[in-house]
């Protein structure tokens, strides 16, 4: 709820706010003086406890700045809220005209993520503002239990958008873990201060905590009508700036910006949330009913270019697959090349291929196929109006698009167009070499999965890194970090145990297992774990973690919890909160022996304390059920 009030009685407005549910005009005192100017400022939040939003228009400068609290305490510093046009700069010498505030409240249903059933609620306040000249800019301002988010909305006729003014000020001391911007968004993340991170772009992911809490930046409602974000950097500072992927964002007609979104609450709270995809638009596929997440046996770093040439090979897997009741098999780079050539596509393709005789094949045994093609290759009608039906009537599920490497508004024009004809020709999407989701997966959700993460095919990894994802990258959408690649030992930074555990705490629509079937075989605890492991989940909990240090996530399917932890740093005694409900549980855990892995079972109590052995850089996974008597497994 949001009306003006004076600066002097902010604070005291904000607490009764708090407390009524309801924001009552206040007015300072007024000086004899009449040429004083006042500033005006408007809150937005949804309850007591919930982040709070404050904007503030400087009535000497006619610039707007934006603020969030929880609780009282600093989330965000009064930070720099604008956007140029080639008609007008909306960052200053700007006037209030009006105000109009509503509710959102919105249920929805996803088909992979967090957890598939989805209630919204939010306060929205929409704020008008008109320069000297006549331009007009509405800011407008959403809040709710777990974010803060805004976006600019212009109306016909104000001309391209050459750059915003939008920055987040934080305190210079707050801890940040940031990651290094790379187009393909494959930057690894490392801790710093909001001021000494070094001088660079970063990733828009960034995490942050002040004595507010935890705040996660993001955006949401990404499209071709907009352009990608980063954040820049100065060292020294506490400012993470907007910086548009173009320089010039064509634009003609009215705009509505993307969301600059603000996770935030306690660690739990943000590892949990669903903001950037409550705040997209809502699903454009009306008939779902073909888009099945699911497990994939992922065959590059298991059987590299010669696996994806060969069709006697691909069958091996797809045969490997169907025993061990793995829905889906994914052919990786080279299917589709000239035979004895890399990277050069056969222009017979249709005709020459093995693919459909692999589909044929694969379809008996209960498998779907998933392929990989470059997105060179899809770009433009013509490529799409070969490629796209010809899968389809081949039989394939979905499709690994790869290397668009770029937030460019073309690129984003781009995915416009390839989301709506996968989903015309029944397409599940993995995106590789892409853009992060940003609430794509709500409003296109035969998104199965996103790289956009320095995943399992790295060999610069730390377990850091590994322990930071759960709170950052992978909050805002599903992440194809390919865990499960036992055999590459020396190539990655954790136990075998630690690897178990990341196909639970990392979420991914299609979770792809990066190992060979032999170092399965050789690990027969891992391999039935990830018989039982659904891509889909009910619900989702933060039982334990500290951003580069250990993530212990909870995700419930049915009446069962897998839990998955990772850790950073020395052997210890993993202590996991047992947040699952009341009753008994039987807790079935898989770590680091002396010989590999091992398993223990306990019965434990909800609400007690799960204690497990960690090797240095290790990890565990658990499956939990309801114990009665006569329960002796959680595996079926």
């Amino acid at each position: 709820m949001a009306v003006p009030i004076r600066t002097a009685v902010a604070a005291l407005c904000a607490s009764l706010a708090a407390a009524l549910l309801t924001t009552v005009p206040a007015r300072a005192d007024q000086p004899d003086d009449q040429n004083v100017q006042h500033d005006q400022a408007w809150s937005v939040s949804t309850g007591a406890h919930a982040p709070r939003a404050q904007i503030t228009l400087d009535d000497a400068t006619g610039t707007l700045t934006l603020a969030v609290s929880r609780d009282g305490r600093t989330v965000i510093e009064p930070s720099p809220v604008g956007i140029v046009t080639e008609q007008a700069d909306l960052s200053k010498d700007l006037r209030f005209l009006h105000v109009k505030n509503r509710k959102v409240q919105e249920r929805y249903r996803t088909k992979s993520g967090k957890r598939l059933d989805r209630h919204v609620r939010m306060n929205e306040t929409r704020l008008s503002f008109a320069t000297t000249a006549g331009a007009r800019l509405d800011l407008v301002v959403r809040a709710s239990a777990d974010g803060v988010a805004y976006r600019y909305v212009l109306p016909t006729g104000s001309g391209d958008v050459l750059a915003e003014t939008s920055a987040f000020d934080l305190p210079p001391d707050a801890r940040a873990w940031l990651g290094t911007y790379r187009v393909d968004n494959e930057g690894q993340f490392a801790q710093y201060t909001a001021a000494t991170a070094p001088t660079a772009d970063y990733s828009d992911q960034a995490l942050f905590a002040t004595d507010g809490g935890y705040t996660l930046l993001a955006e949401s409602g990404v499209s071709g009508t907009y352009s990608g974000a980063r954040l820049a950097h100065q060292q020294g500072s506490g400012t993470y700036r907007i910086k548009l992927a173009d320089d010039r964002v064509a634009s003609t007609g009215a705009l509505a910006t993307p969301w600059r979104a603000m996770v935030t609450g306690d660690l739990a709270t943000v590892t949990r949330s669903t903001f950037t995809d409550d705040l997209a638009p809502a699903s454009k596929v009306r008939d779902t009913s073909w888009i099945k997440p699911g497990t994939v046996l992922w065959t590059w770093l298991a059987g590299g270019r010669e696996a994806g040439q060969s069709l006697a090979a691909q069958r091996a897997y797809v045969d490997y697959a169907a025993e061990r009741h793995w829905p889906y098999e994914a052919v990786d780079a080279g299917w589709y090349y000239r035979p004895g050539e890399w990277d050069v596509t056969d222009p017979d393709w249709q005709t020459d291929s093995w693919m459909p005789e692999l589909v044929r094949y694969a379809r008996a045994k209960g498998v779907g196929i998933v392929v990989w093609i470059h997105q060179r290759d899809l770009d433009t009608a013509d490529e799409r109006a070969q490629w796209l039906p010809t899968l389809e009537k081949w039989g394939i599920k979905g499709v690994k698009i790869d290397f668009m490497n770029s937030e460019a508004q073309p690129m984003l024009q781009w995915y416009d167009t390839i989301l709506a004809e996968t989903a015309a020709h029944h397409l599940m999407v993995d995106f590789h070499g892409s853009t992060i989701p940003k609430g794509i997966q709500r409003t296109w959700p035969q998104v199965m999965t996103l790289e956009g993460v320095a995943g399992e095919e790295k060999r610069t990894n730390t377990a850091a890194h590994l322990t930071t994802l759960p709170f950052t990258r992978n909050v805002i959408g599903s992440m194809d970090f390919t865990p499960g690649a036992f055999q590459r030992v020396g190539l990655r930074p954790n136990s075998d145990a630690a690897e178990v555990g990341l196909t639970v705490a990392y979420e991914s629509g299609l979770q792809m297992y990066a190992g060979t079937p032999q170092s399965y075989d050789a690990r027969p605890l891992a391999r039935a774990y990830f018989d039982q492991v659904p891509a889909a989940w009910d619900d989702t909990r933060l039982l334990a973690g500290e951003p580069g240090q250990e993530a212990v996530l909870a995700r419930r399917s049915g009446d069962r919890w897998f839990l998955g932890g990772v850790y950073a740093g020395a052997a210890r005694t993993g202590k996991v909160p047992l947040t699952l409900g009341p009753g008994r549980w039987l807790v079935e855990t898989i770590r680091d022996g002396s010989d590999g892995l091992v398993q223990d079972r306990h019965v434990l109590r909800g609400g007690g304390t799960l204690s497990v052995d960690v090797v240095a850089n290790g990890g565990f996974v658990a499956l939990a059920c309801p114990w009665r008597a006569g329960v002796t497994t959680c595996y079926r």
